[in-house]
């Protein structure tokens, strides 16, 4: 069936299939209506496609109808038809020149995909869903609402598909975003098509240019010689953030740490501060502001000059400055550490030690930043052969080399106090060096060798006659203040904040990103930005996109795009054929939604003031350092140069968490000690020989009582207590339950698709609202979908009546306008029961309330109860406390002190009336019958107490 929907008032002109061969009923009156049937009579046919001999064709309809038979309600006509009716009449769109200011603003915003060729799997609805549930509560409820959607379609996953396949990556990408919005549509989100954005849009990344150029003009863009995180895999470099474990964050690849190579870099260190300061005022997840605030890693300490020493012992003229944040541990440092990268390396290492170090060096540069400072890891390490002198005390101090340092944190060099450090501890202890105890705890407390003690207390060991220095006594904090000042008045350091975050590495040596507007003067190197008026630079056609895997751009390739000459000089130049990394589009893209078609600004001044900030940010938790913290830095800069009003982008974040693999398919894991008796995870003691046995999959069933069935453990019987899995016969012993998430090489994934065509787009947006709370992560269930799809077919029921016998249901509704009765308004709150009549004023306010979350069935249902518009503006129901306010109350009876039942009472029911009541109920009548009442207690609204006269023993034996 092809509706072509022009007005709400044709969308249903065109008859429904079902309703085909039959009289339509109108809603209340439940009479044949001739208009209508006339009108299905002469109306478009089923849009079945149906092919082959006529008995195929009755074998297919009859599977149809049987279909028809078997769903809870007919979704597969509903939601396509008003998928079609919202984008054909564009009604979830936002006004943009015309749009009223003087309405309040709600701009929700989820953060945009990048479309991958596997398209969704149920786990991506979870934050859309509800996302687009406060876009549709806060339209009803009189707001502007901003709720678009785009993709985030530049970078390495796109390219190396494209590799992979042969296949240009705009072609793949185009293609991916079709079906992602395809999917997306299928959902019924109320997205504004109107504002879809690509990254990879010249009209888009025009901006993001131009954004580079403001940061070059402001040096926070440079050029500079660093050692990279190279990825032989992807031949790229990648930020620190980048890499994890040691691998690419894209595509699991290994990460080695290649020589320095010149590459552009945001100097996002001069906003660290801000970034810092700033967190205090959001209204986002403590945990995501932490993990922000560690890795801007602000630190107030000291650095310190050791004086290196030659093959004499006496000063030479060369110092290595340590930055420390426990200046008061000065007299416990025995050695110094510096990173394999260090500059120095070259002036200290001995002639004895140059090849150890060497080989050290070139094994360091294979390992990631990650991997280098794991705390877990073996502490390696190759002394230099070299010797500085300790300022505090004046001992001459081994210079040792050792990768848990880094070259890009502080100075590249630390002073190591192993009596207090614990990495420190473990590389003296595997290396002989002494241990010295400096500070004690507060109270009193003894140095103990096997352990450091890394926290404040108070310092011993630590004066010298030499140096003139003495903190011993003095609490940590105290004593820390003294040093720094002593090292200050003698002229070997100075009090220093330091800075965990690095400058962002904004290169890659890849095709598919977004042209840096840079030319460099053949005839003298120099850098020149290209003038705004040429933006964009548009990114060339390349037939080979693959790395070179020197280094070396694929853009290089390019020949007659990278040769051209400077607009202003007129010399010849070559344009920069690095690109800009993923992070650069998703930075700003949030602004460009408010005014996605202009030409002449970034975003109109107007529009950026009544919109911003972004009220509702939802997203993984795995955005908190790279994406969210990117985006603030550009979005405070922008901020500076005035072209966003608002310091900070987005107002209140919240994390979604991840939907995990089907629920029958947990691993369960048990703890045994060495008898094979159960012990419970709360209770592990690893020292006592408890192990931990996996139950393997195929030996678990999940059913309402979940059995555990393996060789050792034999039907073992698991039920759900709160948050955990405990056994049935003991409750006392948890299990250790792991869902794993959604993947292809798990087999996994539940793809939406087929949730839809089963089920229908509202009961999988609602089943996951209903699966827990937004942030946490659960596991999917299909039993749980079931549900929730036979919830939504007893409210269509409710409203609309029981189906025909061939599967299909009347035209109209079971409403009548009758008043409402009180009891009816009040079960509304409560729960949906079947009436004998159903008043149209308390079955409308359901519908509007179910809308958000099922919005085709609410929009079907709405248009049946005789409405032209659709109910996406509809003011959205109220609470009413008076409805709330229970006018009877339980009251409970007892006789002779002991309870026999209880009585539905009105509120402000009297003692006669309430004993009345009591005296005719069936299991307390029978302990009044025959017997004399001596006295009633009655509290209102609390309790009927009878007491009775005793019975005569003798009488009631006879």
């Amino acid at each position: 069936m092809n509706l072509q929907v022009q007005t709400r008032s044709q969308i249903h002109a065109t008859p429904h299939p079902p309703f085909r061969g039959r009289p339509f009923l109108c809603s209340a009156q439940r009479r044949p209506c001739r208009r209508l049937a006339a009108a299905a009579n002469g109306g478009a046919k089923f849009g079945l496609r149906v092919c082959g001999s006529s008995s195929s064709r009755g074998e297919e309809l009859s599977k149809v109808e049987e279909q028809k038979k078997r769903r809870a309600y007919p979704f597969h006509e509903i939601e396509p038809r008003w998928q079609r009716y919202w984008e054909e009449n564009r009604t979830f769109r936002t006004p943009d020149d015309d749009i009223d200011t003087s309405k309040p603003k709600f701009y929700v915003l989820d953060m945009f995909p990048y479309p991958s060729g596997a398209g969704l799997h149920v786990g991506h609805p979870l934050g859309y869903t509800a996302t687009d549930i406060l876009a549709r509560l806060k339209r009803m409820q009189g707001f502007n609402v901003l709720h678009p959607m785009g993709w985030d379609a530049f970078g390495l996953p796109a390219e190396q598909y494209a590799i992979e396949t042969g296949t240009h990556p705009k072609l793949t990408t185009l293609r991916n975003i079709d079906r992602f919005r395809s999917q997306l549509k299928s959902l019924g989100f109320s997205y504004d098509w109107d504002r879809e954005i690509s990254t990879t849009e010249p009209e888009y990344y025009k901006w993001t240019q131009w954004i580079f150029l403001q940061l070059l003009k402001r040096g926070l863009a440079y050029q500079a010689e660093v050692p990279v995180n190279w990825c032989p895999a992807l031949g790229t470099v990648l930020a620190n953030e980048e890499v994890v474990d040691g691998v690419s964050e894209r595509g699991g690849h290994p990460v080695i740490r290649k020589q320095p190579m010149r590459q552009w870099i945001l100097r996002i260190t001069a906003y660290a501060d801000r970034l810092l300061d700033d967190l205090d005022d959001l209204d986002w997840p403590e945990s995501i502001k932490e993990m922000q605030r560690n890795w801007i890693g602000r630190s107030e300490g000291a650095e310190v000059d050791f004086r290196v020493l030659d093959t004499d012992g006496q000063n030479r003229d060369i110092k290595i400055t340590v930055y420390t944040t426990r200046p008061d541990t000065i007299f416990g440092a025995t050695y110094l550490v510096l990173a394999p990268e260090h500059c120095l390396l070259s002036s200290i290492v001995s002639e004895r030690q140059s090849k150890d170090v060497e080989e050290y060096k070139e094994l360091a540069s294979r390992k990631s930043d990650l991997e280098r400072t794991e705390l877990q890891k073996e502490k390696t390490g190759v002394f230099s052969g070299g010797y500085a002198r300790n300022p505090a005390n004046g001992e001459a101090i081994p210079i040792w080399i050792a990768d848990y340092v880094l070259g890009s944190y502080g100075t590249g060099a630390i002073m190591a106090v192993p009596a207090h450090d614990i990495r420190d501890h473990e590389f003296a202890g595997k290396f002989d060096i002494p241990i010295r105890w400096v500070v004690v705890p507060d109270g009193g407390g003894s140095s103990n060798s096997e352990r450091p003690f890394s926290g404040e207390g108070i310092c011993v060991n630590s004066s010298s006659p030499r140096s003139g220095l003495d903190i011993n006594s003095f609490p940590s904090k105290e004593a820390a203040c003294k040093v720094i000042e002593w090292v200050e008045k003698t002229g070997n350091g100075n009090k220093k904040v330091n800075y965990k975050l690095r400058d962002w590495l904004f290169a890659r040596q890849r095709y598919w990103g977004e042209p840096i507007p840079v030319l460099f003067l053949k005839d003298t190197g120099e850098g020149v930005p290209l003038p705004e008026s040429e933006l964009p630079l548009i990114l060339p056609e390349l037939d080979d996109f693959t790395p070179t895997g020197t280094g070396e751009p694929p853009l290089s390739k390019a020949v007659s795009w990278v040769e051209t000459r400077d607009a202003l000089s007129g010399k010849p130049a070559l344009r920069e054929t690095n690109t800009m990394p993923q992070w650069a589009g998703s930075c700003w893209y949030y602004l460009r939604f408010m005014d996605p078609k202009n030409s002449e600004a970034l975003v109109d001044k107007m529009k950026e003031m009544y919109w911003s900030p972004v009220d509702v940010y939802v997203g993984g938790a795995e955005h908190a350092v790279l994406h969210l913290l990117y985006s603030r830095f550009w979005h405070k800069v922008l901020y500076d140069i005035g072209v966003v009003s608002a310091k900070e982008p987005f107002k209140c974040v919240i994390n979604q968490g991840i939907i995990l693999g089907e629920v029958s398919k947990v691993q369960y894991m048990v703890w045994k000690d060495s008898d094979g008796s159960f012990v419970s995870a709360d209770s592990v003691d690893v020292s006592r020989e408890h192990h931990q046995e996996r139950i393997s999959e195929e030996n678990v069933c999940f059913c309402p009582s979940l059995y555990i069935s393996s060789p050792i453990l034999l039907c073992v019987c698991v039920m759900k207590s709160g948050d955990s899995f405990v056994l049935k016969d003991n409750p006392d012993i948890r299990l250790i339950a792991r869902a794993h998430k959604m993947s292809k090489s798990r087999g996994n994934v539940v793809n939406p698709d087929d949730v839809v065509s089963e089920y229908g787009a509202d009961s999988l947006r609602l089943y996951e609202m209903f699966m827990g709370p937004l942030r946490d992560s659960k596991a999917w269930n299909t039993g749980g979908i079931e549900g929730v799809h036979r919830f939504l077919g007893r409210v269509w029921r409710l409203i609309v009546g029981s189906p025909l016998p061939d599967g299909t249901f009347i035209y109209g509704t079971m409403a009548t306008d009758d008043k409402p009765s009180m009891e009816q308004l009040c079960c509304l709150h409560k729960c949906i029961s079947k009436w004998d009549k159903l008043p149209r004023a308390a079955i409308e306010p359901f519908v509007l309330l179910l809308s958000p979350y099922s919005p085709h069935m609410a929009e079907e249902l709405w248009f049946r109860l005789g409405h032209s518009n659709s109910l996406a503006y509809e003011p959205f129901p109220k609470a009413d406390p008076a409805y709330l306010k229970e006018s009877t109350v339980v009251l409970p009876v007892q006789i002779n002190g002991k309870t026999r039942g209880t009585i539905q009472v009105e509120e402000g029911c009297t003692e006669e009336d309430a004993f009345k009541l009591a005296s005719t109920d069936e299991k307390v009548s029978k302990y009044l019958d025959g017997r004399i009442v001596r006295k009633k207690i009655f509290v209102s609204g609390k309790i009927l107490n009878v007491i009775l006269e005793p019975q005569n023993v003798k009488a009631a034996i006879r």
